[in-house]
């Protein structure tokens, strides 16, 4: 009899200890299964945080409708970039872009200056201030140039671009706040002769550079200035 209850007894044993192991077995998978959980769903928001900031890298961007130049019978004074933000892109803000350009033997880096800006989406008959930078007497665009109050013209610096607005339909790009979006154009102004970058550009000079934005693609300025500079045609296109 004692023997018969001996063995029940340990049956009883062997039953709680099986017990206990699956009860274990229980609590690691479910804190196995919160793990995985709380790991997916942390996964999936930086998977979408990553794709939209990369849908953004890939889709913004800047790209250039063309470039005039200003010349003065043998180099060119003035640069006007012409751009627009690419189809799909973000709002992107001027005062983080930067202007690059290349002569092959000085690059420059431009920022812009927020003094030289102007306004034209009225229409404007001329985008190249240049009878006032010959005769740096008075100024019709702040642009390029503006005037000191004392009778002079204190004229775009080398290190900096200014902007003209051109065509902006919700006032999105004003002189503070520089921010263009869908349907912009504005052209950005360098000056390369007077107290500019004297970056040199006479004839058959090849020009590299690129307007780089905060993100985004950049919009890429690639030409070579004409063989000759002819006195009837003063404002020239270059890209």
């Amino acid at each position: 009899m004692k023997v018969y209850e001996f063995i029940k007894g340990k049956k009883g044993a062997i039953g709680i200890g099986t017990l206990i192991i699956f009860i274990a077995m229980v609590l690691v998978a479910a804190v196995a299964a919160a793990v995985l959980i709380n790991t997916s769903g942390f996964l999936q928001q930086k998977a979408m945080a990553t794709g939209k900031e990369s849908t953004e890298q890939v889709a913004s961007g800047l790209k250039i409708i063309e470039v005039k130049g200003y010349h003065d019978g043998s180099k060119i004074k003035q640069l006007a970039i012409f751009i627009s933000p690419n189809a799909g892109s973000t709002p992107i803000d001027l005062k983080q872009v930067k202007v690059m350009l290349n002569n092959g033997t000085k690059k420059v880096v431009l920022s812009y200056n927020n003094t030289y800006y102007e306004d034209d989406t009225n229409g404007t008959t001329n985008i190249f201030n240049y009878n006032d930078i010959e005769t740096a007497t008075t100024e019709t665009s702040d642009a390029w140039a503006y005037n000191n109050g004392t009778g002079g013209v204190k004229y775009l610096p080398a290190n900096n671009f200014g902007i003209i607005v051109i065509q902006d339909a919700d006032g999105s790009c004003q002189k503070d706040t520089p921010v263009i979006n869908k349907g912009d154009i504005v052209a950005l102004t360098v000056n390369t002769g007077i107290d500019g970058i004297h970056l040199g550009l006479p004839v058959r000079t090849k020009v590299t550079g690129s307007v780089v934005p905060e993100f985004g693609a950049p919009a890429v300025i690639e030409f070579t200035t004409p063989a000759s500079y002819l006195s009837s045609q003063y404002v020239i296109e270059l890209q």
